[in-house]
This record gives C-alpha cells, structure tokens and sequence, in this order.
C-alpha cells in the first residue's frame, strides 16, 4: 500500500510540474538599440538579450535591433508607446525636445567623474525619476547603462578650468555647448565626421568626440596629442526601457530577472569597456608622442559648479526638470560632489 501511494504521489506531482511548464508563457520582446551593428555597444547589448533568454530559461526573447532599423532613433520612445517596438536601449538625451527633463538626467554635462556615481544615482533617486518621466510616455524604466565617461580630444595642453578660455571647442548644440562657453571655451557645432578634418585644419583647437579607445581608433589623438582622460564633462544615460503595458502583464518573477540582468549588464558593459580604454592608453603612452591630463578633484568640482548655473536654466523649462535638477543637486552635495 505504502509503494502505491508514494508512485501516486510521484505521478501527481509529475502532472502539476508538467501542467506548470505546459501554462507558463513565452514572451518575445523587438527592442531597438540606439547603436550601430558594428559598435562595441551594440556587440555587448546583444549578450545582454542572450543573458536575458538563459537567465529566464527561455521564456523572455528579445530581439535586438541596431539604429534606425524600424524607426528613427529619437522616435523609438513613440514607436514603444504605439506598439510597433516593444521596448529599446538608447540615449535618454534624444528625448529632450519632448521634455527639457530628459536631457538634463540624461547628461548633466560635468556632474559625473566616476560612472559608478550616476549608477548609484540611477538605483536610487535617479531611477525614480525616469520612471515617472517614461511612465508619461507609456513606457516602463527597467534600468540605466552607460559606455562610461567620454574623453576630450585636444591640441592644446588643457589641466584646468583656466585652460578652456578662448579654446575653440566642437560640441553638441544644447547643454554642453553652453556649459563649455560658460567656462570659457569657444564651442564651435560641427557633426561628428568633421572632427579630424576640423582639428587636422586648425578649424578647432579640441572636441566632444567620444570614449578615449574610439577617439584613439580614429586617430584623433595623434593630431590632438593632448587628451584628458578620464573625461571631465559628458557620460550618456542610455536606459532599457518597454511599453509599460507588456512590462505590467510581465509575472512577478520575470520582471525581477530582467530588472536584475540589467544592473548586471551595465556593470559588465563597464568593466569591458574600461578595460578596452585602459589598453588604448598604455598604448598611446608608449609612443611618447600624445600626453594624457587627468583633471584634479578640485578642477573637476569647478567645472561641475559652473555646470550648475547652466543646469538651473535647464530646470526653469519644466516642472519635470525643476525635479531633476533639485534632486541631482541634492545628491552631489550628499556626495561631496558639489559645495553649497
């Protein structure tokens, strides 16, 4: 008797497994990545979509696109809210025109020398932030990435604050432009494919370009031999995001596996990233030839504080910019980051 009710149990304990698995729901997710297919970027957030398949044990796919294949790149925020993506991984600056308050959290340009600050920011008051400010837009925060602080390319030595004066410097129109000339600089707009051209003529003494293993790939440092790195001014919020809907009918469990691969992911992104601009400076190191300027803490907090003065501006524009900047600032001088 006793054999007979243990293969009973077995059996129907069997059945409940088999009709769990038989009731569990698969999801496949299109999201669009606001990077090229050939880019570092891109390359990493594809291991992430294949992470997200084995740490799910296949219930979540996620297809994952490079720029521009469905829509624009600034448009993947409406193109989620109407069901034609279901999420992406993209640089929350596009997005300003919609709202002044995502360009301000997506880069306050000089408030960050360390990405593991804006990510601590982005796990606390930060994430609260775009949660409120996608859920708007019909779309669900899931987590913040970045490829982590982007070094200035120069011909001219530049130490310090003082340094920028007069500096013709290309950067982006918008914020960056007028915190560079609130500290001196002369910001010059060019696109990105004009800056060796630019730079090689004397159209410009320095740019806003990119990371520093790019820059060097591009041979940028060997006309500008004089970088500074770590960077000083810009570090890109780029967030993984969905249509809040899809992100609501989720189970419990798979958002937290997803939330989880996320933080996970931008750690990992970190790491790989770093490592690969730490090999490009040893590199230009040893040809003698191009000289690296670290910014001290102090230079560094007087750019972050001049940077405030244009962030303030940015906070007049709307009611959800005015909360970035109040909770932004609050966190840097919780920090030490920014002096009263």
């Amino acid at each position: 008797m006793f054999k007979t009710l243990t293969r009973t149990l077995i059996l129907a304990t069997a059945a409940v497994s088999l009709a769990g698995a038989a009731n569990a729901k698969d999801y496949s997710f299109k999201f669009q990545s606001s990077d090229a297919a050939g880019s570092p970027n891109f390359a990493l957030q594809k291991d992430w979509a294949k992470n997200v398949k084995k740490s799910t044990d296949g219930q979540v796919t996620i297809n994952l696109l490079p720029v521009d294949s469905i829509v624009s790149h600034s448009e993947t925020q409406d193109a989620i809210q109407a069901g034609i993506l279901d999420g992406h991984i993209t640089d929350v600056s596009y997005f300003s025109g919609k709202d002044p308050a995502f360009g301000l959290i997506a880069n306050p340009v000089g408030a960050w020398s360390d990405p593991q600050n804006m990510l601590d920011f982005m796990s606390h008051q930060g994430g609260k932030l775009m949660t409120e400010l996608d859920s708007q837009y019909g779309l669900h925060f899931i987590g913040a990435t970045t490829p982590g602080l982007e070094a200035l390319v120069s011909k001219v030595p530049l130490n310090g604050v003082a340094d920028l004066k007069g500096v013709k410097i290309r950067a982006p129109e918008g914020l960056v432009q007028n915190v560079f000339a609130a500290a001196g600089a002369a910001p010059v707009n060019l696109p990105q494919s004009e800056i060796y051209t630019s730079l090689d003529k004397g159209v410009i003494d320095a740019a806003d370009a990119t990371v520093f293993s790019t820059n060097q790939e591009l041979g940028l440092n060997t006309i500008a031999p004089n970088p500074v790195y770590p960077g000083f001014h810009s570090l890109p919020l780029v967030e993984i995001a969905m249509n809040k809907k899809e992100w609501d009918d989720l189970p419990e469990k798979l958002q937290t596996t997803l939330t989880k691969s996320v933080h996970q992911f931008a750690q990992h992104e970190l790491s790989v990233l770093q490592k690969r601009d730490q090999e490009a400076v040893e590199k230009a190191k040893a040809t003698g030839k191009i000289h690296i300027h670290d910014w001290s803490d102090a230079e560094r907090a007087k750019f972050r504080k001049i940077a405030e003065g244009e962030w303030k501006k940015v906070a007049t524009k709307s009611d959800n910019a005015q909360k970035v900047y109040d909770t932004l600032t609050s966190y840097l001088k919780e920090k030490g980051l920014l002096k009263e």
